[in-house]
């Protein structure tokens, strides 16, 4: 069994960081191997820290970062190693802000070799629903799984933000939900007539069989009657794309994703999208307009007389 990269980082920087791969483990989906990549990067770069005299991650600064970076490149890493590191810093030190363990982020100032940008992946309309219709809507498991389905699509929540919906953040009459997303920023999130429904069936038939005395106010219960985990979540959605015949690499932000670019498509404002998606900047969602043209670029190769390969 391979070691833990983990049992090599100073003790005084291993709480963030496990914090933060058991985000990209169940918000991300991402699969052990990556997280392993992920672990090794920040031991590293921990130690770095640490030996240039920082105590933990509060007193890491940009002026530290640097000197990491020009270390790697000293090293004679790869172009896209020395990327990958910095990358999982750099994405460590934005979760640190967002879970309110730093004001700033320290890498702000740093940069890294330009190398392209992988789109994410989106589900096509057919998928969508095929995926929408796979739960059971004759048991309350179903009920249950087509409503988180459903207001996933709407609303293009986060898991974590999903999992945390309480009876009183959705508001079905006026159709929104509010949520606390990141760096416990509230925002209001509409949702449409396909998820209102679905929640109002799971209200109504569904939901009391989860119910037991310990219960509280969550929306969406697991068999034991508390909050549904975001692992449940994750697993549910990808038996009901196995059910769904979709061969797509199945990750909890898919349906967020596809949620935004559908958006995109259909004629909405990228301001509109970010403001939905809980962005805070618009670069962000920008990645969208990439995945669209994107898709355009493919179907203009596919269909356009003098576009179609070999013509």
């Amino acid at each position: 069994m391979p070691a833990d990269p983990l049992d090599a980082i100073p003790p005084s920087f291993a709480e963030p960081v496990e914090s933060f791969l058991a985000w990209l483990e169940l918000e991300r989906g991402l699969s052990a191997n990556t997280i392993q990549a992920y672990a090794s990067d920040l031991v590293q770069c921990a130690q770095f820290m640490q030996a240039h005299g920082a105590a933990d991650w509060t007193s890491v600064d940009s002026k530290l970062v640097s000197k990491f970076t020009a270390d790697l490149s000293q090293k004679d890493y790869a172009r896209t190693s020395q990327s990958r590191k910095l990358s999982s810093v750099r994405m460590l030190a934005r979760h640190l802000v967002s879970e309110n363990l730093r004001k700033d982020d320290f890498t702000e100032l740093s940069s890294s070799p330009k190398l392209s940008r992988k789109l994410p992946d989106v589900l096509t309309m057919d998928e969508i629903t095929r995926l929408l219709e796979a739960p059971a809507m004759s048991t309350p498991h179903g009920l249950r799984d087509r409503a988180i389905l459903e207001l996933f699509y709407s609303s293009g929540l986060r898991v974590s933000e999903l999992c945390g919906l309480l009876l009183q953040s959705i508001n079905l009459d006026e159709g929104y939900v509010r949520v606390f997303g990141k760096g416990s920023k509230e925002r209001i999130a509409p949702i449409g007539r396909a998820a209102i429904k679905a929640v109002r069936d799971y209200l109504s038939g569904g939901r009391g069989q989860f119910v037991k005395p310990h219960t509280g106010s969550e929306l969406f219960l697991s068999q034991q009657g508390k909050a549904i985990s975001r692992k449940m979540v994750w697993v549910m959605i990808k038996d009901c794309a196995r059910k769904a015949g979709i061969k797509k690499t199945i990750k909890p932000h898919l349906l967020r994703h596809s949620f935004a670019t559908h958006l995109l498509e259909g004629g909405a404002d990228l301001r509109a999208i970010q403001e939905m998606l809980g962005h805070s900047d618009i670069s962000t969602t920008q990645i969208y307009t990439a995945v669209q043209s994107s898709r355009l670029a493919d179907e203009h190769a596919l269909y356009h007389p003098r576009g179609k390969s070999g013509k």
